[in-house]
């Protein structure tokens, strides 16, 4: 799953908040007639199933008049739930402490899968420990990143 692009993005962004919904990121995965275009929506008062219905059908008028997508794709809209995605440095800055699994696009220490606690962030790097060591991870370079939900 990749962010999408900041075009996307900034055409979905006041549409959502026009609602009052905080945007928290975008997803856009091109497959053809099986595309997907998810994206995650939030509130202090959390998410009703009606919520991403309003949503839904906000975004989907404003994609029909600006058509930013070439061919068919399905649209969801998803609330955070415990995996919450994170798509910023302000997420990682505010789940600071927090477990998260994160997948960069080019291994890092010939790696590219990393699951540990966000530590913070350093200039447009993501700090992770992992076992014990430390990981700086450019958030340019990172493709799809979770929190771990710790019961």
């Amino acid at each position: 799953m990749a962010q999408a692009s900041e075009k996307l993005v900034a055409i979905i962004e006041p549409a959502v908040s026009a609602l009052g919904f905080e945007l928290l990121g975008v997803e856009y995965v091109p497959q053809g007639r099986h595309s997907l275009l998810r994206i995650y929506i939030d509130h202090e008062d959390g998410i009703t199933v009606d919520d991403c219905g309003d949503v839904s059908h906000q975004v989907s008028a404003v994609l029909d008049v600006e058509d930013p997508i070439r061919g068919e794709y399905t649209l969801e809209v998803s609330s955070p739930g415990l995996d919450r995605p994170l798509f910023t440095l302000a997420h990682y800055e505010r789940f600071n402490g927090h477990l998260a699994e994160v997948k960069v696009h080019a291994p890092v220490n010939g790696r590219r899968k990393y699951k540990g606690r966000i530590l913070g962030v350093e200039g447009d790097e993501v700090v992770l420990e992992v076992d014990g060591d430390e990981y700086r991870l450019a958030i340019a370079n990172i493709d799809k990143a979770n929190l771990i939900h710790e019961w």
